[in-house]
């Protein structure tokens, strides 16, 4: 149960960062383009989003953060597996554990480090440029997804330890469509007419 409301709460965060970063990009262009349109520039100068750059920029920081781990939990990361595939199915299984606890042992020393950095900042009056926010509220992005990465990272290691499987991304699936399966005609090829 905690892990499926963790996959949803992943995953709502994920989209609703992408859907508010995308959703606030089109509203600047379209401010920026306004403001060049003698007409329309008395009513676009009323409305301030010198903030908008930055708060897509942290946005996107966040995004990229927390989808990482999904990534790890979803198999949709890039690996290389030349080596791989030219070993037997026990020595290619102790390599991917191996690699799988490098990934979590990597992912909790930044969490750490960054856990750290953000308890010393929380000490300091830093804020953002344009939007003003604490600095700490917004490197606080590198513990929290680097937790959450190293987290799935042992989840991943310890469901192949069991099973054997790593989780596996389909490119053709998608999620929430059914495809029904319709019988396809393929018309028989026609003689070449003779010459």
């Amino acid at each position: 149960m905690f892990l499926r409301i963790l996959d949803r709460l992943e995953e709502i965060l994920i989209t609703g960062l992408m859907l508010g970063a995308t959703a606030l990009i089109f509203v600047a262009v379209i401010h920026r383009y306004a403001a060049g349109v003698p007409v329309l520039y008395p009513y676009a100068i009323m409305l301030d989003l010198g903030w908008a750059q930055e708060l897509c920029i942290l946005m996107f920081v966040w995004m990229a953060k927390f989808g990482a781990a999904y990534g790890v939990r979803t198999g949709v990361h890039v690996g290389v597996d030349v080596a791989l595939v030219r070993l037997n199915k026990e020595s290619a299984g102790k390599i991917i554990l191996f690699g799988l606890l490098c990934g979590a042992f990597f992912t909790a020393t930044i969490a750490a480090f960054g856990a750290r950095f953000v308890w010393k900042l929380a000490g300091t009056d830093q804020v953002s440029p344009d939007l003003e926010w604490p600095m700490w509220f917004i490197y606080l992005a590198i513990p929290l997804g680097s937790s959450l990465m190293c987290f799935r990272f042992l989840q991943v290691a310890w469901a192949f330890y069991r099973t054997g499987e790593l989780p596996h991304h389909d490119e053709a699936k998608v999620e929430g469509v059914v495809i029904p399966d319709i019988p396809v005609e393929v018309p028989a090829a026609s003689a070449a007419p003779a010459r």
